[in-house]
Parts: structure tokens; C-alpha cells; sequence
């Protein structure tokens, strides 16, 4: 895709200072952390952070500056388009010293942090990193923009390969949610827990309640934010409504009618046909790698799981689709906001159904983001026969690790015994509302063949430490 086209899908937030919603401490991102393991590195490269807008890239580098003592050289070339014949040169010392002119401010690189933000923008500031990287080390660099996807995809453009460092943004976590409403003491207790272990009615039930919460508001930064300063169900709407707007190249009823479509098939294959008349399969493709493109959405393949990786044998054809983040899904879907939200039992079943694939769906998918991996996620479904399906499959380690999703505290696992059989596994994952457990199961499938597993039953408000407890588990066996 031509870089000047980056602008092919934009997102209209509705409130472009969102970014004043988050400097306050309580908003700590875990992501932090990583970025100051990046910033003391003496083998640092420039970093690029990648992901949706309003997810927090810009107050992840601003708070980055702030704890470093470094001063802050923003340059926004969305905001400031002049600011692209800086970047002509590709001579680092004289284009830090071209912005110190176009921003009437001297910069000193030992004691600065240069922060290009919206850099999709200007494709020759992406090629300049490598220039900052090979002959002015001492001066961290950072990177984002939020259709940065876009000027990445275009292969003309000549990225420094091996010479920066990605790391991926995605919304907030359970534990980065408590921890902005204050529940540090709730925060630990989770923390805490070990497989085998029980944790407690008081901390089950206090869990639940929060994760019900997070389940309502979701984990877009502006609207935490709102959530913690106010505690305004209709508020948070809003603001979950305004980021489900949009304008760009493509028709836009044509993308409303997809996101639509993506909301209503959460947890399912998604089938084009089901976006409606008038819509042809390869508009819905499009739109689709759009959206994806924007990390609006995240494809889900279907992967055979035959082998590692998972992704090395797909069915490019039958794929699941999950939101960016689960009050994208509530604005869509239209579930009620008044002066309170309402409880989770008082959904529809096929709407806990949806929202649990959906909520499940976003955690599991960042566990590798901080790592600087591209978020992604599998799931298999039985192709011809009789009917199977596993929600989501996970790659630990060596491992392929089967997840079973249950909106209640009850359901059959069928499909997970025979594909634990059929793929000669010795672990899952199942998350419901129940306490967590681990269990060592000697079952038979449904077609009487004997089968012995041990499986991580999860509540939601866990899965966030999904990596570090399948690690725990595998190394106690």
C-alpha cells in the first residue's frame, strides 16, 4: 500500500485531548516496565510501538521521559506536517538540529528523548532510524503511530531491518484495571496465587465482582480513566461509542456492517455471507484487512494443530474474528448503560457467550505483546465429521495448549477430550466462573478411547497470568 494512503482507515475518537485523562499515577501500564528494561540497555536500538489508536503509546512515552529525567522532543508529523522536510537529509545530527529550529528549542541528545509520533506520515523518518541507531546512541528514540500498520505493509518502503526494536500496545489488562481503581491489595492476593492452591471465597467473590466490571467497561485507557473519575456507566458508553466511528477511503456503511457482522459471530467462525445483502465477499475481505490493519481487529486463523508453530498450518479460509477491545464489542452489540451497568447474569446467554470469547479473546492475544511479539491467537474446529471445536489454542514453549471457554460455572468438555486424545496432549486450559484448580483428569471420549490430562481451570480474572501459570504447571510435573 502507497505510505501516502495511510489515511485509508481513520478512527474519530471524538476527544482528541484523551491523552489528559491519563497523567495520574494510578494508571500504571506494565508495560512500563519493558520500556525502562529498553531504556537502560547500553545496546538499545530505536523502539517502535505499534498499535490501535487510544491505547496509551503517547502517555507510555511521555511517562517514559518523565521517570528517565529526560527531556521531551515530541514531534507529531499528523499534527505538524512540516516538520517531514526534517527528515530529508538522513543525516541524524543535522536533522536533530533542524527540528531543534522548527520546535525553538535546542536539543541536547544526552539528555533528550526523542519521541516521532504519527511517524507513518512521513515514511522517511522511518528509514532514518537506523541512522539514529548507528551514529547517535546515546539519544533514545521512540516511535509510534496509530495506522503505522499501513506504511509497514507497503513494500516499497525500506523499514531498518534488525536495527529497531518493536514492542505492541494493546489495551489494559485485569490487573493494570485494579490497579487503577486503587485494588492494589486485591492485585497481590492474585498475584499470588499458585496452581493447586485455593484462594479463598472472600478473594473469589471480590475478584468476580471487579471482572465484572472490567467486562463492562473494557480496557481502552480513556475509558478506565473516565470509569475511576467518575464510576458513570452512561459515560463510559460514550466514550466505547465515539471509538466505534469512523471515516475513511472505504465505504463507510460498508465497514459499520462488518464490525457489526465481527460482533455478532465472536466465538464462531465468521462467515462472510452473514454481513448482510448488498455486500459483496470481497468488499467484507477488504474491509476486514482494513480494520485489521488499523488493530481494530485481530484474525483469528484456524490452525490444523498438527505441529509447532501453530501458525505454520492454517486453513486460510475459516477464521474467527476478535475486537480490539470488549466495550467496542458492547457498542456494537447495544448491551445497556443507564445509571448503573447491568449485572452479568441479567445478559443473554448468547451475549455472556459472545462478550466471554470476546474478553478472553483480547487477554490471551497480548500475552506475547510485551515480549515485542505480533499479538496473535489460533483456535481448530473440526473440519468434517462429526462436529468439535476448541475456542483458542496457545503456543507454551514447546507445548500446544488447548483453551475451553465456558460463560457459567458448568459445561461439558467433549471436544477437549477427544482433541487432547487425537493430538497426545498433557495440557489445557478451561476458564469459567468457578475458583481456580488444577486437576489431573482419566476420562474416556465419546468414542470410548481412555484419556489422562491435567488441566488449569481458570476464572477470567486469571487470565492474565495465563504465561507465567503454564510455565508453573509444566515444571511441576
Amino acid at each position: 500500500m502507497d505510505a501516502s494512503k495511510n489515511n485509508a482507515l481513520l478512527f474519530s475518537a471524538g476527544h482528541q485531548n484523551n491523552e489528559l485523562f491519563l497523567h495520574d499515577a494510578s494508571m500504571f501500564r506494565s508495560l512500563s516496565q519493558d520500556l525502562t528494561a529498553w531504556f537502560v540497555d547500553p545496546a538499545r536500538r530505536p523502539l517502535v510501538l505499534r498499535g490501535a489508536r487510544q491505547t496509551g503509546k503517547t502517555w507510555l512515552v511521555r511517562d517514559l521521559a518523565e521517570r528517565s529525567g529526560r527531556d521531551l522532543v515530541e514531534a507529531n508529523f499528523e499534527r505538524d506536517p512540516r516538520l517531514a522536510r526534517v527528515f530529508a537529509s538522513g543525516d541524524p545530527r543535522a536533522m536533530l538540529g533542524d527540528l531543534g529550529l522548527e520546535l525553538g528549542r535546542s536539543i541536547d541528545p544526552a539528555r533528550s528523548l526523542l519521541f516521532l509520533d504519527e511517524i507513518q506520515a512521513v515514511p522517511a523518518a522511518l528509514g532514518s532510524l537506523r541512522w539514529f541507531a548507528e551514529e547517535m546512541p546515546e539519544l533514545p528514540v521512540v516511535a509510534a503511530g496509530s495506522l503505522l500498520e499501513f506504511a509497514l505493509s507497503d513494500q516499497a518502503l525500506r523499514m531498518p531491518v534488525g536495527r529497531v526494536t518493536y514492542r505492541h500496545v494493546e489495551p489494559m489488562n485485569f490487573a493494570e484495571f485494579l490497579r487503577a481503581h486503587g485494588q492494589d491489595e486485591l492485585l497481590a492476593r492474585l498475584s499470588a496465587w499458585r496452581p493447586g492452591a485455593s484462594i479463598g471465597d472472600t478473594v473469589h467473590g471480590t475478584a468476580s465482582t471487579w471482572y465484572e466490571r472490567f467486562a463492562m467497561v473494557g480496557g481502552m485507557p480513556a475509558v478506565v480513566a473516565a470509569d475511576v473519575e467518575h464510576g458513570e456507566p452512561q459515560r463510559c458508553r460514550r466514550l466505547q461509542d465515539d471509538f466505534a466511528r469512523y471515516v475513511g477511503r472505504m465505504d463507510p456503511a460498508i465497514l459499520d456492517r462488518v464490525l457489526l457482522a465481527v460482533a455478532d459471530q465472536l466465538g464462531a467462525k465468521f462467515v462472510h455471507a452473514r454481513v448482510g445483502e448488498g455486500v459483496k465477499q470481497q468488499q467484507v475481505s477488504r474491509a476486514l484487512d482494513l480494520l485489521a490493519q488499523a488493530r481494530v481487529v485481530t484474525i483469528v486463523p484456524h490452525s490444523t494443530a498438527n505441529g509447532l508453530p501453530l501458525g505454520g498450518s492454517v486453513h486460510a479460509r475459516n477464521r474467527k474474528v476478535v475486537l480490539l477491545d470488549i466495550g467496542l464489542a458492547h457498542a456494537l452489540l447495544a448491551t445497556p448503560a443507564t445509571a448503573s451497568f447491568p449485572k452479568w447474569s441479567q445478559l443473554a446467554d448468547a451475549v455472556r457467550g459472545k462478550l466471554s470469547a470476546q474478553l478472553a479473546g483480547q487477554q490471551l492475544r497480548a500475552l506475547t505483546a510485551g515480549a515485542g511479539l505480533e499479538p496473535s491467537l489460533h483456535y481448530w474446529q473440526r473440519s468434517e465429521g462429526r462436529p468439535g471445536e476448541i475456542d483458542y489454542l496457545l503456543q507454551t514453549g514447546q507445548r500446544i495448549v488447548p483453551v475451553e471457554l465456558k460463560s457459567g460455572a458448568t459445561g461439558a468438555m467433549k471436544s477437549l477430550h477427544q482433541f487432547v486424545h487425537e493430538r497426545e496432549l498433557q495440557l489445557a486450559l478451561r476458564s469459567d466462573t468457578s475458583p481456580p484448580s488444577m486437576q489431573d483428569l482419566d476420562v474416556k471420549t465419546t468414542l470410548g478411547d481412555p484419556v489422562r490430562y491435567r488441566i488449569l481451570n481458570l476464572p477470567g480474572y486469571l487470565l492474565w497470568r495465563v504465561a507465567d501459570l503454564l510455565i508453573e504447571v509444566v515444571s511441576s510435573r
